[in-house]
């Protein structure tokens, strides 16, 4: 769930860039204040964005300062600390929590047990503070068991499980802002599903078909650096080539399949494909 939410540091100022790793070291302090330093290892750039919005909405009362920051010792940090801060600190465990447990329930992975059961006095702590957030995320949890389970095909019913519980937690306080905020998280959280089903999508595929093959749009992006012609492919059961190497003419596969073509001037579509066997 996390990752999908960064900043455009090309786009900002050096300034800005300043006030925004302030923020970003202010929910690091924060996280290790509510339940030490293995908050700090949950720390990410999603629940940074979240406090910049929540804190340029409500304007809170804002701490600053300077402060050494054991990872980068040699310079001082900049730091911005408020109430909102410690909203997110505790929201990032909540989110991370489930994760976890999700993780466990889906792969048996014990090692993501093991550190779920480190943050469950964390859990219970943040059910009391905010259970209209807890209660969310529980049952966003039970509706996407249910629909894992009744194989559910329509994705945008089940994206629509990850806004729902994502407008809650986007959603600080029931005020006036309550349902602007519900609604921005909502459609966020929906973004966010799509693109972490996508990246699992080959992952999911070759589970049921082993032999399958993925056709993209363009060359392929495994590697930072191909490895071809000067020495063998790396991960040739991963490689992929785009449509047109294979002979494919996209436009004839877009109208044979029912599939839109052209979006209209100045907009691109990039087609790709998986060949199942």
């Amino acid at each position: 769930m996390f990752g999908y939410i960064n900043v455009n540091g090309a786009q900002l100022s050096e300034e800005n860039k300043k006030i925004y790793q302030s923020y970003y070291c202010g929910l690091c302090r924060k996280l290790k204040e509510f339940c030490g330093k293995k908050g700090q290892a949950l720390l990410n750039y999603d629940m940074t964005f979240l406090v910049v919005l929540l804190t340029g909405l409500y304007e809170p009362d804002t701490q600053t300062g300077e402060f050494t920051c054991m990872m980068h010792p040699m310079k001082k940090r900049q730091l911005r600390e408020n109430d909102i801060q410690s909203y997110a600190a505790q929201m990032n465990v909540l989110l991370a929590y489930y994760n976890l447990v999700d993780d466990w329930k889906d792969d048996h992975n014990y090692t993501k047990k093991t550190i779920a059961s480190m943050f469950e006095k964390d859990y219970q702590r943040i059910k009391i503070n905010y259970p209209r957030q807890t209660n969310a995320i529980e049952q966003y949890m039970e509706k996407l068991a249910a629909y894992e389970a009744e194989k559910q095909t329509n994705i945008d019913l089940v994206a629509g499980l990850t806004g729902e519980m994502l407008g809650e937690i986007f959603a600080w306080k029931q005020d006036e802002w309550y349902d602007e905020l519900k609604t921005l998280g909502f459609y966020l959280g929906k973004f966010i599903y799509l693109m972490d089903a996508y990246e699992d999508l080959e992952k999911d595929l070759r589970k049921f078909y082993p032999n399958m093959l993925p056709i993209g749009a363009g060359c392929c992006t495994k590697c930072k650096t191909c490895t071809c012609p000067d020495a063998p492919c790396r991960f040739p059961d991963q490689a992929f080539s785009s449509m047109e190497a294979y002979g494919m003419l996209v436009t004839q596969v877009c109208q044979a399949n029912g599939l839109e073509y052209y979006y209209g001037p100045c907009t691109i579509a990039y087609t790709s494909c998986y060949l199942l066997e």
